[in-house]
């Protein structure tokens, strides 16, 4: 073991006070304290309403925020963001209830995804909300449930265009794809809407998530309006809603730069003119998830024992990948990169030292942190990883050798 120069935490959004990480004011360990059990989650609802006001601030007044509940659907996460935010996505039936109950205008909701089964779109029609069509089958569908209930079906269509965002972390559009209806075959649909009279909104184009490069998102947004301008021309209705989706990155790992909003701002404040002059009725709606809570939350496991393997040191935790699959390393990436990480209750410590954080599960991939250098830890240490809020123990396999559950909290 050897001494090295004290650093700070890695990320900046939470203070530390008397080396003590604190989360809404509240110090780690009187948090931990205060919940009863570790592992958990923790939600700093200051920095929720921060991003929100961030975005409020640098993007055109005309622009509409809608939270992606899949990011995040932790009930009162999201009646925290209801009220800060325009409209919610929700992509099923039960997030679907989570947002009824914020007490949303369901006008301001709208269901996305693929395979939505009849009872969760008889319960959309129901309640009134905006389906975002995913094929011409489920337009049908819809249309069906929609006369038996005596109701006209409020309808977007999701188009899957001909381009991706480029660099992003995930592509979700571009070539064959099972999200949304192929940028060709949308007037055919549009016309079968007017053929059906369905009531019809807008549209909602979503080409990728997680990038960090403003020009990628500039280009998919002037590529985004394009598409939209033309694909209006066939619609059945003026289009009243254009969802031109998020992408919006938050940094991970060392070397990421945090996302730099200007260039965004400026060129949907050069777009909106054109597009409300050709779409006089049209809400653009910006719709974000990770964006939006990602770096608000963090994840807490407690050292349940410390161990030397052939002179390497493991902080064995009583959380993981069951909890955080993300931080894990989604089941093996094959160049796997270390979230950040602290000794939450010795953030910058003064011994410090290499060690590999690792979960109680009996698999090599339970890793937490690889060979990372922490504030030397003892059993009943605290660690946290941050960049936690989003896409994390509803994305984890929570039920993976039966392990006790985690919980979360907003403070």
């Amino acid at each position: 073991m050897s001494t090295v120069k004290p650093v700070h935490a890695p990320m900046s959004q939470f203070p530390v006070i008397e080396d003590c990480l604190q989360i809404g004011g509240i110090p780690l360990t009187q948090l931990a304290a205060r919940i009863g059990q570790t592992p958990f989650y923790a939600y700093d609802r200051k920095l929720l309403a921060e991003r929100v006001a961030l975005l409020r601030r640098v993007l055109p007044s005309a622009i509409e925020l809608h939270y992606a509940m899949k990011a995040n659907p932790m009930p009162a996460l999201v009646q925290h963001m209801a009220g800060l935010v325009d409209g919610l996505d929700v992509a099923s039936q039960n997030e679907m209830k989570v947002a009824l109950d914020t007490g949303m205008n369901p006008a301001e909701i709208s269901f996305a995804g693929p395979g939505k089964r009849p009872p969760e779109l008889a319960a959309a029609i129901a309640a009134a909300i905006t389906i975002n069509l995913e094929s011409a089958h489920e337009l049908e569908t819809v249309a069906r449930l929609g006369r038996e209930q005596g109701r006209r079906p409020r309808v977007a269509v999701r188009v899957n265009p001909d381009f991706e965002l480029k660099a992003s972390g995930m592509k979700m559009s571009g070539g064959p794809k099972p999200f949304g209806v192929d940028a060709e075959q949308v007037p055919a649909v549009l016309r079968r809407i007017g053929e059906l009279e369905l009531d019809f909104q807008g549209f909602h184009i979503f080409s990728g998530s997680q990038n960090l490069r403003a020009e990628a998102i500039v280009e998919a947004h002037d590529r985004t309006f394009e598409l939209a301008l033309r694909l209006a021309t066939d619609a059945p209705a003026p289009i009243r809603l254009l969802n031109i989706g998020g992408g919006f990155g938050i940094p991970y790992f060392p070397g990421d730069t945090p996302l730099d909003l200007a260039p965004i701002a400026a060129n949907l404040e050069r777009w909106l003119p054109e597009v409300k002059a050709r779409l006089p009725e049209v809400r653009v709606v910006v719709e974000l998830g990770r964006y939006l809570v990602g770096e608000a939350g963090i994840y807490v496991a407690e050292v349940v024992d410390r161990k030397v393997s052939r002179g390497h040191t493991f902080l064995v935790v009583n959380g993981g990948l069951h909890h955080h699959l993300a931080a894990s390393g989604n089941f093996g990436q094959v160049i796997r990169k270390n979230y950040p990480v602290v000794v939450g209750n010795r953030v910058v410590g003064t011994e410090r030292e290499v060690v590999s954080v690792v979960g109680p599960l009996c698999t090599p991939l339970d890793l937490l942190a690889d060979r990372m250098e922490l504030a030397q830890a003892e059993v009943g240490d605290l660690i946290v990883v941050f960049q936690s809020g989003a896409y994390g123990l509803t994305a984890s396999p929570a039920a993976f050798l039966s392990h006790p559950p985690c919980v979360e909290v907003l403070v």
